[in-house]
């Protein structure tokens, strides 16, 4: 059966993040690992491409986006779906607009929607600001964030500098009356002549509407709270089965859990916290590891003698007076590039070491430590917080992955999910 949603995710941990909603409802759903190569899984009814574009340059975000999209299409897919945070990381410069551009050229559109929204991890758009929480995304800690900033809550404004196009608002008046008005509404911004709407979102129930109006658009661009109401929209169509499908999962390999954590948000730093007074904790410092290439071997050495007696954590969460002081004396592409490089290095020998269970805070981080355990592929177990996951690879070793965005998770994420481990 050819899949019906194929998505492409500009992170690691967004990707997962997306896979879960979709198993929720009840779609089998493979996630890939970086640009896939051969025939599609069979026996799947969505496709998500975890890539590593966020904050790469527009140009290289747009071709490795779009060379995900030619092996979807290859696949069959009936819509495709981009998929960034629920905080609308970026910069002016992109890479939201110039991917979305690009997607909708190469699938002959014209129009889509823009809706990072997702109230169950406290993401609304009202007046087509994004709120964090209940504050507004320019109030809140993503305006420390080291590599995208955000300074402005008006996703209209935000969207506007990313792209030619003309950005429109369906606001949450329009969006509660359901999905035949949100659908004329849409129809009103076409014909006007804009190319995104940006959507008001107060509640899943918005979500589901949305979902309703734009299930027949070739490309939709949303966080991952659209898919809670994609699989019914589907499901009306006679695209799945009318029942949902659950998948039982194999455990993965018996093996000690490592916990690495490389973002810096603040729901992070609070879970960094507490692990840090329940188990033994490494620090990575960028200065240090600029002055000093013996710092990896520390910390794999420190590691390697403590995780035979249970769990321990490898962090370069700080707060954002360190993170800035780093990035004025390193650069920030130089600071990002040493700590990546430096967990790349600790994953893969630990996984060396016997590891089977990582948990790994960051996009960024995340894409990083993947890609250094070459896991291609991913099937999703149970959900430990919302919007995060544990993922068992495929393959040999069977390893099992949590992949934490920065800003998911209660403050006992890290204990919850090491109780929880398949």
């Amino acid at each position: 059966m050819t899949a019906v949603l194929g998505a492409i995710a500009d992170d690691f941990t967004g990707a997962t993040d997306l896979a879960n909603a979709l198993v929720r409802q009840g779609m089998r759903t493979v996630l890939m690992l970086g640009q896939p190569t051969g025939p599609a899984p069979a026996d799947v009814d969505a496709l998500v491409i975890a890539l590593k574009t966020r904050t790469i340059p527009a140009d290289d975000a747009v071709k490795q986006s779009l060379d995900a999209l030619a092996w979807l299409r290859q696949a069959g897919v009936r819509q495709v779906y981009f998929k960034y945070c629920s905080t609308f990381d970026s910069t002016d410069a992109g890479n939201i607009g110039p991917v979305s551009d690009a997607l909708l050229e190469a699938l002959d559109s014209d129009f889509s929607v823009v809706c990072p929204a997702f109230p169950g991890a406290g993401r609304t758009i009202y007046l087509g600001h994004l709120f964090v929480n209940g504050r507004l995304l320019s109030e809140s800690s993503m305006r420390n964030h080291p590599l995208t900033p955000m300074h402005d809550a008006d996703l209209v404004r935000v969207m506007g500098r990313q792209t030619p196009g003309a950005v429109g608002l369906v606001p949450l008046p329009a969006v509660s009356q359901g999905a035949t008005a949100l659908r004329a509404a849409l129809e009103t911004l076409k014909k006007a002549g804009k190319r995104y709407a940006v959507i008001d979102v107060a509640a899943d129930q918005d979500l589901s509407s949305l979902a309703e109006a734009v299930a027949d658009l070739p490309l939709v661009t949303a966080g991952s709270g659209l898919a809670i109401g994609l699989p019914a929209a589907y499901r009306r169509r006679e695209w799945l089965p009318a029942y949902a499908v659950r998948e039982t999962l194999a455990p993965a390999d018996a093996g000690p859990a490592l916990v690495l954590s490389g973002s810096c948000s603040e729901a992070t730093q609070g879970q960094v916290a507490k692990m840090r007074g329940d188990a033994p904790a490494f620090e990575l410092d960028p200065m240090a590891l600029s002055r000093d290439a013996d710092v990896v071997t520390q910390a794999i050495v420190w590691a390697t003698q403590r995780l035979p007696r249970g769990p321990v954590l490898i962090y370069s969460t700080a707060e954002p007076a360190r993170v800035q002081s780093a990035q004025r004396w390193l650069g920030t592409e130089r600071a990002a590039e040493l700590l990546e490089g430096a967990f790349a290095a600790i994953a893969r020998a630990l996984l060396a070491s016997g590891v089977r269970r990582f948990i790994v805070a960051g996009g960024e981080t995340a894409g990083a430590v993947v890609q250094a355990l070459e896991v291609k592929a991913l099937r999703i177990g149970q959900e430990i917080d919302p919007g995060v996951p544990w993922t068992v690879a495929e393959g040999a070793p069977r390893l099992a992955l949590a992949l934490k965005s920065g800003n998911f998770g209660a403050p006992d994420f890290f204990a919850k999910a090491l109780r929880m481990a398949p």
